[in-house]
């Protein structure tokens, strides 16, 4: 009952802090994908930069365990940590397993109450040359595993936190270092 109270909470603060996106790629009562992609006016190393070494600056606050995203940090290494610390307070959203500097950032876990649900996934960070001279940030995530609630329900929530996540991503180069180009 607590998750299905917590992700309607979730989904209403998305539905109205951010337009919808139409990018679950499929669903079932195991596991979901989704994908949310943009373009920016930056390069790659540029790009790469800002999202492990600035985390704390563009990752939402409210989606952070203490309210507080400077307290967040990625160690780029296989192994490495996607982390909060709040003084004694410490949460390791995902574990970084594949990095290729400049082109993939992947790491493994479950994120926010899904971690809490034992549920494991994988996102990805994935950045390319766009035609136009910048860089297409693609952000993936596949979740999957046991739990008496259908995931299929699950995902276009997920699916809108990830867009909000990477629209911090996106805003935050826009601020900091060239106007970008949205592709929905």
């Amino acid at each position: 009952m607590f998750v299905r109270i917590l992700f309607a909470a979730v989904a209403l603060a998305v539905a109205v802090a951010a337009p919808a996106t139409a990018a679950v790629k499929d669903s079932s009562p195991s596991g979901f994908t989704v994908e949310n992609s943009a373009v920016v006016a930056t390069d790659r190393q540029t790009t790469w930069n800002a999202l492990v070494e600035e985390v704390g600056r563009w990752w939402p606050r409210d989606h952070t365990w203490w309210g507080q995203a400077s307290e967040l940090s990625i160690q780029p290494r296989a192994g490495g940590c996607f982390c909060e610390t709040n003084g004694n307070q410490q949460a390791q959203h995902l574990t970084v397993s594949f990095v290729d500097p400049g082109r993939t950032l992947r790491m493994t876990g479950g994120l926010g109450p899904l971690q809490g649900m034992g549920l494991h996934g994988a996102l990805e960070f994935r950045l390319e040359d766009d035609k136009a001279g910048g860089t297409r940030v693609t952000l993936w995530y596949r979740a999957g595993g046991y739990t008496p609630d259908d995931l299929s329900k699950f995902a276009p929530v997920v699916d809108q936190v990830q867009a909000l996540q990477l629209k911090g991503l996106v805003d935050y180069l826009r601020a900091n270092y060239a106007p970008i180009r949205e592709d929905t």
